[in-house]
């Protein structure tokens, strides 16, 4: 009995997050119930509950952690500003003479929103609200142009500096420490959120120039998929190369000033995100769509938003305390260990259970209750911390992007108008998919994409 409360306890909490019920309640209530459950019957040691409050603490005094509502606060700040609806504009216009350009600059656009934002819902749903009436009505294939919106809005997984990997890093970094002092390494190694920026650059940079290849491609074998835009709504707009410089270098120089100031090792990822926070602000004022009512509205959202990171992060660190007083480390350590395959298999069957989690869980959810789990087995098996790390996000990324249940597909469906079905929403994007699922091929082969810069950088 006592080996089967870790398993109960796991498939209760994921049945009362399926039934829609607020994740951080969830995870924390039916850890406390557990508990109780399993203090009565004598399975469970009520000691492990005085940790609670040092967790709690230690969330709280997390200095990497203060770069979330930082990094929201820019995101926000630059989607409101509208800030995106300009770079789309002058990237379609500088694209348009070429068959599959306004694909191209959505794609371009998705990755500075991905590199400014880092959240998935709100790159989709601006992608989705700016671009997607604008390449129907320019004749695209609405499965090309749903699936183009879609695939560059989940890049926000994996380019960073994405909330995401801020989110990973630091728990690859608390597993990775937990591995080695398991294994007697009383002197751990560390890794840190910069490690992981670092580590996602390369595959990040290869999912963009391979969703462009495959528009490209598109553009050529089937010319009616993805016409050019006409010569003269493009001679309407005037002085184009002094628009796009001024459209186009701000907020790049934002994102290279953040980037570079974290891998460059002048600041730390929170040092970095109140740069971007600061620059963001700058940046409206300075195009003068800064006013009282959308400094309101960009503090809402953060608050909303960081409140609901933080407050799941709580619940999860409950969660997480019961699963580990019931012996459910242990037990899903032997399990892995104990897979015909060894390392191989462990890592195939944890990012099989991701891919199908990441369908009914968002990536927060995923990052604190599952990771933390898994993550000190698969690191005492020799796994390098920041190849991990990457898989993973990737790993998500492809799963919020597959029918029938992926966010991003959901997030586009909300905006999208009633002309559009959900079919083609889902073919859309299957080549995609494709492409996704062959960089984490890639990727498990050559761990070297993602290793070799934070060690050239950093050593």
């Amino acid at each position: 009995m006592t080996e089967l409360m870790p398993l109960l306890l796991f498939l209760t909490a994921l049945i009362i997050l399926l039934a829609g019920y607020p994740v951080a309640y969830s995870l924390a209530g039916t850890g406390l119930l557990f508990a109780a459950i399993g203090t009565l019957s004598g399975y469970f040691d009520p000691v492990f509950l005085e940790a609670i409050p040092n967790r709690l603490f230690g969330i709280m005094t997390n200095e990497v952690l203060v770069a979330v509502p930082l990094f929201v606060f820019m995101g926000v700040m630059l989607e409101r500003s509208r800030i995106a609806e300009e770079l789309l504009d002058t990237m379609a216009t500088l694209f348009g003479p070429l068959r599959g350009g306004l694909g191209i600059s959505v794609t371009l656009v998705g990755m500075l929103l991905a590199a400014s934002t880092g959240i998935v819902g709100a790159t989709v749903v601006t992608m989705g609200l700016l671009s997607l009436p604008t390449m129907v009505r320019r004749g695209y294939d609405p499965r090309l142009a749903t699936g183009t919106i879609c695939a560059s809005g989940t890049l926000g997984q994996i380019i960073p500096p994405s909330i995401v990997l801020v989110l990973l890093g630091d728990v690859i970094s608390s597993a990775y420490q937990q591995s080695q002092l398991e294994q007697g390494i009383f002197s751990p190694e560390t890794v840190t959120v910069g490690d992981l920026f670092l580590g996602a650059l390369l595959p990040g940079l290869a999912l963009v120039v391979a969703y462009i290849v495959y528009l490209l491609l598109r553009a050529l074998l089937d010319p009616k998929s993805s016409p050019a835009i006409p010569a003269e709504e493009r001679r309407a707009v005037a002085n184009l190369g002094s628009k796009t410089f001024k459209v186009l270098v701000p907020p790049i120089l934002l994102i290279v000033l953040v980037l570079g100031s974290i891998l460059g090792g002048l600041a730390t990822p929170t040092e970095a995100a109140s740069v971007g926070a600061v620059g963001a602000l700058v940046l409206a004022a300075l195009r003068r769509s800064l006013n009282l009512d959308i400094l309101r509205e960009v503090m809402r959202t953060t608050t909303q938003v960081s409140s609901m990171v933080f407050i799941i992060l709580v619940g999860a660190s409950i969660f997480s305390l019961v699963f580990r007083g019931f012996g459910g480390d242990d037990l899903v350590r032997d399990f892995l260990h104990e897979l015909p395959g060894g390392t191989f298999t462990a890592v195939l069957l944890v990012m099989a259970v991701m891919f199908l989690l990441g369908f009914f869980l968002d990536f927060i959810e995923i990052t604190f209750v599952v990771v933390p789990l898994v993550a000190p087995v698969l690191l005492s098996m020799g796994l390098d911390p920041i190849w991990l790390g990457i898989m993973i996000a990737l790993n998500l990324q492809t799963s919020f992007l597959t029918p029938p249940f992926g966010f991003a597909l959901f997030y586009l469906r909300g905006v999208a108008p009633d002309s559009i079905s959900t079919g083609q929403i889902y073919r859309g994007v299957m080549p995609f998919i494709v492409i996704q699922l062959g960089l984490l091929g890639v990727l498990a082969y050559w761990p070297a994409l993602a290793t070799w810069l934070p060690k050239l950088v950093y050593g």
